[in-house]
């Protein structure tokens, strides 16, 4: 029988109460497991966010958002190993509808983009 392999995206907010390394070292532990157990298509470390409402009286958390692609069990495993460890105040993982892809930096492009119109601006002005 043929594995089946869906693209997946976790978000988990870390407790700052006990610092922010103790934060990143918990974020490491899961961004650890998740890489040896799927294949990580992205992480993005948001970092440190002010909640909308406050969560366990804490009024700040270490956000992250992990991308990854695994057979279908690993993600359950994985969210009940979230809820059960003190430091994670939300964990949610859910399987995408599209083909997880990393995006790529758009940023230089458009800086790019306006500069090559400049000069041309430039020179349609000077006509």
């Amino acid at each position: 029988m043929e594995k089946v392999i869906n693209s997946y995206e976790g978000m988990f907010i870390v407790s700052l109460a006990n610092g922010e390394e103790a934060a990143k070292a918990t974020v490491n532990k899961f961004t650890g497991l998740i890489s040896s157990n799927a294949e990580v298509v992205q992480i993005d470390e948001w970092g440190k966010r002010r909640f909308a409402y406050p969560i366990e009286d804490m009024n700040e958390g270490y956000y992250t958002v992990v991308t990854f692609k695994s057979e279908g069990a690993f993600p359950a495993e994985l969210q009940r190993l979230m809820n059960i460890d003190e430091a994670v105040l939300r964990a949610m993982v859910i399987r995408l509808e599209y083909e997880a892809v990393a995006k790529a930096a758009e940023a230089p492009v458009a800086e790019e983009a306006v500069a090559d119109e400049a000069p041309a601006a430039e020179a349609a002005d000077a006509e």
